[in-house]
């Protein structure tokens, strides 16, 4: 007998060959096959006249067939077959393309139901290809809700229905309830059978929004335990002992005070670190808000405690330049600072290596090199590591590995709204820097179209007369012919202005030049060896030109909100002041909609909030960036009045059963674990 975990090999008229393609959509298993959801559907439960049946609209038609079908050979390859079909208010041709097999299906005074897409032109109306079948059909596809799946190779929509039909016939009394009866009535959530069925084959709208809303809900909730289990257990694990320092004694040593937000975001991080667990903090703060000074601040204190920090950065220049802002913070209260990347040289490489090893290194800064096997920390305390999601998850445990369980901080300037944030990064403590420091400079966003270049290339040559300089950004780093929509690339326009404006310096930078090549470029770019910096997206996380007053996006339909808002954040970051014009062609609304967000808002938590719900979660982060476990019905976006019902349901559970061992929650807590086994890798 079937059961859930039967290999849908042995499933009848699935076989091997639809096997190996439902394999590759991820289904091994009759539970993988019933859990394998629609992604969306067709509304076929509604019956129109023929007559009045809008042109473009899909839509099921009861009809007579009015004459025998023909069939008409055009040429090799392509053959026809055409018949008129009739119901009480009017005609429509009906034709199929290279289906000659229908012919005989359709006998003229048969009545079929047809379900398709209808042309009209005056007074003619036809479909081509519609689905069809006769009325009253068991198990029909017609006149219902239809579910409509991924597919492979090897698989069509109907032999998906037919395994997923038989798959919920085996075993749809197998389904586990996961959900604990207490929270599912609380949350008045349907059962689990309920809910499969009708997410594959619903009822009625009603019934398939209370099936998304279980399934939905579940999946959140399971991910929910399994980090809030992740954070218990780090807690438990007991973090590197670190004293009672007096912050006020770093405050008054700064020339500036600090904000509320930078204040508020400290003492979160110090009540971890003498919390007696370890700490796993994200600061998250908007491209200027200071993030780094937090960050300087918890290395002061866990230094007053005897220990030392690691602060891993993403980029050589970029850890460059902490090196420079830190040891002008921290050396004059007496850290002794130090630097570890790949282009220092071997000699210097094993100084810094000997002062780690023998504890006379306060902090190090420095990139991938702080995690290489020849490092040895003498009493590291503190791992911080900017831009986080731009580390594998190896990595950083490599380096955290390095000093038993060191305290770590996480810095990104990514805006994410908060209740995502705190899924998105696993078991980190999420604090948000929402105030700039006073004196940052407003950008002034511009949406314009490629009418106003000339007026462009005049602003250009005024900003860098005024000894400004510019950053332009292409979608590519180069031409591609293949495409439909011609695209800026970085070398050609590069080479395009220093045409266009021979007096200026035009330096180029993209992702396919080697890390030395692309800091090299960068750093002279900062030295101010060059007036105008073309680039791909490489430059979005990064460097300090605090003399860049403009910032210019290329086919900026391209970018995501939080891409063009973080490449907007490259300036303002100096004295003068500055603006970014997003350039786009593309006629399309929702563009022209999405764009103007960004002349309106500099608040990047409001932009992220657009972006995730434009675009969703998957596109948002790029492609498996973020750490999570792939979702199999729950977006991340849209359902975040659910993801937060389920965050705070999980933290009550786990409140009254920490470790999941009642009766009650022992599905559950073999569904949380299972979430471990799959995926290892993905949690932070």
């Amino acid at each position: 007998m079937a059961d859930l975990n039967t290999d849908v090999r042995f499933i009848k008229g699935i076989g091997e060959k639809k096997a190996l393609a439902l394999n590759k959509l991820g289904v091994f298993t009759l539970h993988d096959l019933v859990s394998f959801y629609p992604r969306r559907y067709e509304d076929r439960s509604q019956y129109r006249p023929i007559a009045l049946a809008l042109d473009g609209e899909q839509v099921c038609i009861q009809a007579v067939v009015a004459d025998t079908p023909r069939l008409t050979r055009v040429r090799r390859g392509l053959d026809l077959v055409k018949f008129k079909a009739v119901d009480d208010s009017g005609l429509v041709n009906i034709t199929y393309f290279n289906q000659s097999y229908v012919k005989d299906s359709f006998h003229r005074g048969e009545e079929f139901v047809f379900f398709g897409r209808m042309e009209v032109k005056g007074a003619h109306r036809s479909m081509t290809n519609p689905v069809y079948e006769q009325e009253g059909k068991e198990n029909g596809v017609t006149g219902r809700i239809m579910p409509v799946y991924r597919m492979s190779a090897g698989l069509n929509q109907r032999a998906i229905v037919q395994a997923v039909r038989q798959g919920l016939a085996l075993c749809g009394d197998q389904l586990p309830d996961i959900l604990p009866d207490s929270v599912r009535r609380r949350c008045e959530l349907a059962p689990a059978r309920y809910a499969c069925e009708n997410i594959h084959f619903p009822a009625d709208f009603g019934a398939l929004e209370l099936a998304r809303r279980r399934l939905i809900f579940e999946e959140l909730f399971v991910l929910a335990c399994a980090l809030g289990r992740l954070r218990r257990e780090r807690v438990r694990e007991g973090g590197i002992p670190i004293g009672q320092a007096d912050l006020g004694e770093f405050w008054r040593t700064l020339p500036f005070s600090p904000t509320g937000a930078q204040r508020r975001a400290v003492e979160q991080a110090v009540s971890d670190l003498r919390g007696g667990g370890v700490m796993n903090r994200l600061v998250q703060g908007d491209v200027g808000s200071g993030k780094t000074l937090v960050a300087a601040a918890l290395i002061w204190y866990v230094w007053k405690s005897g220990y030392g920090s690691a602060f891993m950065a993403p980029t050589e220049i970029l850890a460059e330049q902490h090196f420079h802002t830190l040891s002008a913070m921290l050396e004059p209260l007496g850290l002794r600072v130090g630097r570890l990347t790949g282009s220092m040289s071997a000699k210097e490489k094993r100084e810094t290596r000997a002062l780690l090893r023998d504890g006379a290194l306060d902090l190090v800064i420095g990139t991938h090199a702080l995690f290489s096997r020849d490092v040895e920390y003498a009493n590291l305390g503190l791992v911080v590591t900017d831009e986080q999601h731009r580390f594998g998850v190896e990595q950083r445990s490599a380096l955290i590995g390095k000093g038993g369980r060191p305290h770590v901080l996480v810095m990104s300037a990514t805006p994410i709204p908060r209740t995502l944030a705190l899924i998105i990064y696993g078991d980190l403590d999420v604090s948000i820097i929402d105030e700039l420091p006073p004196g940052r400079q407003k950008v002034d966003t511009f949406s314009v179209d490629e009418s106003y270049r000339a007026r462009l290339n005049g602003f250009i040559r005024k900003l860098t007369a005024e000894g400004r300089q510019v950053f332009v950004v292409c979608p590519m780093v180069e031409e591609n012919e293949e495409l439909a929509v011609p695209l800026k690339s970085a070398e050609e326009h590069a080479k395009e202005l220093q045409a266009q404006f021979p007096e200026l310096r035009v330096a180029c930078v993209h992702g396919r030049m080697k890390a030395k090549e692309k800091d090299a470029v960068m750093a002279a770019f900062v030295d101010r060896e060059a007036d105008i910096l073309v680039s791909t997206t490489v430059i979005e996380v990064g460097v300090d030109v605090p003399n860049a007053a403009l910032m210019i996006v290329e086919n900026a339909e391209r970018f995501g909100l939080s891409q063009l808002h973080q490449l907007r954040g490259r300036v303002g970051r100096g004295q003068h002041k500055s603006w970014c014009i997003l350039i786009s062609d593309a006629d399309s609304e929702d563009v022209k909609a999405r764009l103007s967000i960004m002349t309106k808002t500099s608040d990047g938590f409001k932009i992220s909030e657009e972006d995730l719900r434009l675009r969703g979660p998957g596109d948002f982060f790029g492609s498996r960036q973020h750490g999570l476990p792939e979702m199999h019905i729950a977006d991340l976006g849209a359902d975040a009045n659910t993801l937060q019902r389920a965050q705070h349901e999980a933290m009550q559970l786990l409140q009254e059963d920490p470790e999941l061992e009642k009766e009650e929650n022992a599905l559950l807590r073999e569904r949380v674990e299972q979430l471990f086994r799959e995926n290892a890798d993905s949690f932070n």
